[in-house]
């Protein structure tokens, strides 16, 4: 990373995979996000830069030389092997060069074989996707899930139905970074679509895409030399399967029809690579073992090393044959022909045997149970073996690397192939998720309405038996149903609903088909969640303090065109400070200017269903709730107008509190409905009240309170004026 002023160049790659280096320039306001995305291992800064903005991850300082854009430019010209950074999109972009050049700066000291492998540079926009800041990604669970943040609970492991690593990754690396041109997630859907439509098809290429195996990182293997000959040989097979891939893509029912160019662009750019599969195929055997032992160069390839194996073959087959002819011979009947390392290929016999050793054995070595004899016609023999064996270490590992150098050689048109079976797989997975699951193809456009039939929850509806997850609508139009306040019971599913609509637009401009029996989705620039309650210890933020630097940064952050979803504003604080936030938050999602986007706000302040009256754009969603017989039942059915109760003693029943303190509470709350809020409470000892602050009455600065101004008030003065009006109740002694 290379910071000046308000501008930041990154530049990033993947040692174990990539032959590419990625860079962009950026503001520094959206570098954190552009990090936080990637979740480097290890960022390399100049030590000029390396201060608090990299807190969050390992760094590695470098001098500051290595980002001089002169000589990062240089470089980048002498590795490249070009005149200029043109084609590659980063020649007016300073600080993008800035970045690469400390980072090939960085390899060039600590990751050689990397650095050699490094043969393109791509610039990309930050504008031309969606920025998911940490806390929507934990929020909507899309990497990890549940209490213990498992993967087996995200988006990523519904989805994640793909066939090769390469595509695993990409499915990940797209689930971070949703489109924001129709164009782009028109042209995923129809590749998507067009493998949904025909099951024999998908089934096809994902019986193709299974003999693949991780050609990115074979084939960087083999460039860096580091491969051994199974990898190879795997990277074969894969390249073998290159031709039945594109036999799929050719299975278009009507050439003429518009479907068939869903895929065209896919077909255009795979190459088959068919040439160094031939290679491989002609130099390395099936089930070759290590280098230098005469396994892995295939019979046929090289006359010599034919030669040589021939020859260590016919001296074995002496060696195998001398015990057999020798005790003949001899007449001694355990004799043994054995080798080791140091004293070579020996005849023994025991020392009962020993009057019977012929003349022209030659003692060898002494042991307390018999002699160990060599001939010269054996000594010749062994010469003959360890010399072949000698050579033929040093031809194989000769062929080898230069098969491993001609593979190299053409690994640019086998990261373009492994680039296409990523894609090709990804797309294969969303048809296959949204046939198992039965997910459909959403209308996306650049409009400010989305339109949700029937939707539901990804990850919680697969957590159920088929058929019980209860789908429901949705409807946000900047014109009209803007803002919806919904309110209802404790686990009656408010976080479960408001989640979902957030999940089906990020899949939808992932370019897959969602959950759901129709969606129109007009595309949002962001996507905003403010969801539980969590503290940062490490920092020194309580679970408030968290709430409220979040729901700020949202308010500062959003636009017209986003999407927030908010679950419980104000709940960290005293009942009558969180309605007020709630209120002027909401209040200002509606009202100001460059704002006004599609909001979903869950919460248990019955108080905001209010607001309808007067924001024109403010509709109440309820959870439908049965009672009977003193037992309620959670319909999970989303249903217009607002909840009057929480039955949050019902769930604290469920949850398993002690009988004695639910009945407690049952008491405690009839005092309370039954209008008894004189700020007191019956304790359970006697016929003493226990003063309540929340519901002791302030005449005066209840009176300040109901003067205010609500509406034209800023987030800020909201909370000084409740500041003001909390000193005043202490003053008085309230």
């Amino acid at each position: 990373v290379a910071v000046e002023g308000e501008e930041a160049g990154l530049a990033y790659t993947d040692v174990s995979t990539s032959s590419v280096v990625w860079v962009t320039q950026t503001s520094l306001s959206a570098l954190p996000l552009e990090l936080a995305r990637l979740s480097p291992a290890e960022v390399v800064v100049s030590k000029e830069n390396g201060g608090t903005l990299f807190s969050d991850y390992r760094v590695a300082l470098q001098e500051s030389d290595a980002f001089r854009l002169e000589d990062s430019r240089r470089f980048l010209l002498e590795h490249l092997g070009v005149t200029t950074l043109e084609g590659y999109g980063c020649e007016h972009l300073p600080l993008a060069v800035r970045a690469a050049g400390g980072l090939f700066a960085y390899l060039g000291e600590n990751h050689r074989d990397a650095l050699a492998r490094l043969t393109g540079l791509t610039t990309y926009d930050t504008g031309e996707t969606m920025t998911l800041d940490q806390q929507t990604r934990r929020n909507l669970e899309l990497f990890a899930g549940g209490r213990w943040e498992s993967k087996e609970n995200s988006l990523l492991s519904v989805l994640d139905l793909t066939r090769t690593s390469m595509g695993g990754r990409l499915l990940r690396q797209w689930l971070g970074m949703p489109l924001l041109d129709v164009k782009a997630i028109r042209q995923r859907q129809n590749a998507v679509a067009w493998f949904h439509r025909d099951q024999r098809r998908r089934q096809d290429a994902g019986q193709v895409l299974s003999r693949i195996s991780d050609m990115e990182r074979l084939v960087n293997r083999v460039k860096g030399g580091i491969a051994i000959p199974r990898e190879v040989v795997a990277l074969r097979y894969s390249l073998e399967a290159l031709p039945d891939l594109l036999s799929v893509f050719s299975t278009v029912e009507n050439k003429e029809s518009e479907d068939s160019g869903d895929v065209a662009w896919l077909a255009q750019r795979l190459p088959t690579c068919q040439e160094t599969a031939a290679l491989i195929l002609q130099s390395i055997q099936d089930e070759p073992g290590p280098v230098g032992e005469g396994g892995v160069i295939r019979p046929g390839f090289s006359t010599e090393m034919d030669e040589l194996r021939d020859a260590s073959r016919n001296a074995r087959g002496y060696i195998a044959r001398l015990e057999t002819q020798e005790r003949e011979k001899t007449g001694i009947k355990n004799l043994k022909v054995g080798y080791n390392k140091v004293f070579g290929y020996y005849i023994e016999v025991s020392n009962r045997n020993l009057s019977r050793v012929p003349e022209e054995y030659q003692r060898r070595q002494t042991l307390t149970s018999g002699e160990r004899y060599i001939t010269p016609e054996l000594k010749e023999y062994e010469s003959l073996i360890l010399g072949a064996r000698e050579r033929m270490e040093e031809l194989e590992t000769s062929l080898y690397r230069q098969v491993c150098h001609q593979v190299g050689e053409a690994a640019a048109q086998v990261l373009t192939a492994a680039e296409t079976v990523a894609h090709a797989d990804v797309f294969y997975a969303l048809a296959e998720a949204a046939d198992r699951y039965g997910y459909v193809r959403p209308e996306v456009d650049d409009g400010r309405i989305i339109e949700i039939k029937d939707g539901r929850h990804p990850m919680v509806e697969r957590l159920l038996p088929p058929g019980a997850f209860v789908p429901n609508d949705t409807r946000l139009s900047v014109e009209d149903d803007q803002l919806v306040v919904l309110t209802g019971p404790n686990m009656s599913g408010k976080s479960t609903y408001i989640r979902q609509v957030a999940l089906i637009v990020l899949m939808a401009q992932l370019g897959s088909f969602v959950p759901a029996r129709s969606a129109t989705i007009g595309v949002a620039d962001r996507i905003f969640t403010r969801v539980g309650l969590q503290d940062d210890m490490a920092a020194g933020q309580s679970t408030f303090m968290v709430e409220m630097v979040e729901t700020a940064n949202i308010l500062n952050s959003a636009t017209g065109r986003s999407l927030i979803v908010l679950d419980e504003i104000g709940r960290g604080t005293s009942t009558y400070d969180g309605l007020s936030i709630a209120q002027a938050v909401a209040e200002q999602v509606h009202n100001a200017p460059g704002l006004g986007c599609r909001t979903l706000f869950a919460t248990h302040y019955h108080e905001l269903t209010e607001l309808s009256r007067t924001l024109p754009r403010v509709r109440n969603y309820s959870v439908a709730v049965a009672e009977e017989d003193g037992e309620v039942t959670f319909l999970h059915r989303i249903v217009p107008g607002g909840a009057d109760r929480s039955y949050g003693v019902h769930v604290a029943r469920l949850a398993g509190l002690p009988r004695e303190v639910i009945h407690r509470a049952w008491e405690l709350l009839s005092h309370l409905e039954g209008g008894q809020r004189d700020g007191t409470l019956p304790s359970k000892g006697g016929d003493e009240g226990t003063q309540l602050g929340m519901f002791a009455p302030t005449p005066e600065v209840v009176k300040e309170l109901l003067g205010l101004d609500v509406s034209s008030m800023t987030p800020l003065e909201a909370i000084n004026a409740l500041y003001e009006l909390q000193q005043k109740a202490k003053s008085d002694g309230s």
